[in-house]
């Protein structure tokens, strides 16, 4: 974990955007089309502690963006190629464009100043996606991944903002993946190696504590 004088260094609310993966209700809602997920985001915490972070960000000023994926109903321009894609097309619920399964979970505040990326091909929040460009015009040095799957798109977003220049920092108790074990597991042996891990606590209390004034 890193300490309370790192994260202050890489998390200056004027150059830190809070991302959110996935975290929408046809994903981590009541009626999930992964009721595994769902359940793993819920009764491990990580969907409260996104919460929490959305929250403090909107209170501090911190930019959020919210990565959302879908799908046209006809399928067009979506993937096909892999076993994820063609397993998600025959799930009971689908993550059509415009439909309630596409919004952003319940309990999980939007603001008007928020960003939400949506995407509709691809495993990646990031690559081929608005994020990046949007990321540089804010002025964005540390982004802060948050959301779902350890299994998947958590990964891919770390790596993507790893190569773009970004520092990456994961709130450990802020993420989800199946089954359970596994999310400490790519924690551990892999997002650390790459990535700042910390707590949404000690994300939290580094946004409330007060800044030096630089005087000239």
């Amino acid at each position: 974990m890193a300490t309370n004088e790192q994260l202050a260094e890489q998390l200056d609310p004027a150059s830190t955007v809070l991302m959110t993966v996935e975290c929408q209700q046809g994903v981590v809602g009541p009626d999930s089309a992964l009721p595994e997920l769902a359940k793993a985001a819920r009764s491990s915490g990580a969907l409260h502690n996104v919460a929490r972070l959305v929250a403090a960000a909107h209170e501090t000023g911190v930019q959020v963006l919210h990565a959302v994926a879908e799908r046209r109903p006809d399928g067009r321009g979506a993937n096909r190629n892999a076993r994820l894609f063609r397993a998600a097309e025959r799930l009971p619920v689908q993550q059509y464009s415009g439909t309630t399964a596409v919004r952003i979970a319940e309990g999980i505040d939007v603001a008007d100043e928020d960003l939400v990326v949506r995407r509709l091909h691809g495993l990646s929040p990031i690559a081929g996606t608005d994020v990046d460009p949007l990321l540089r015009n804010l002025g964005c040095r540390t982004l802060i991944v948050s959301g779902v799957s350890a299994n998947v798109a958590i990964p891919n977003a770390v790596f993507d903002a790893v190569n773009l220049g970004y520092t990456a920092v994961v709130p450990a108790d802020a993420i989800a993946g199946v089954p359970a074990e596994y999310t400490p597991a790519m924690i551990r042996n892999t997002l650390a190696l790459v990535a700042t891990i910390a707590t949404t606590d000690a994300i939290v209390a580094c946004w409330k504590r007060p800044r030096r004034v630089v005087r000239a």
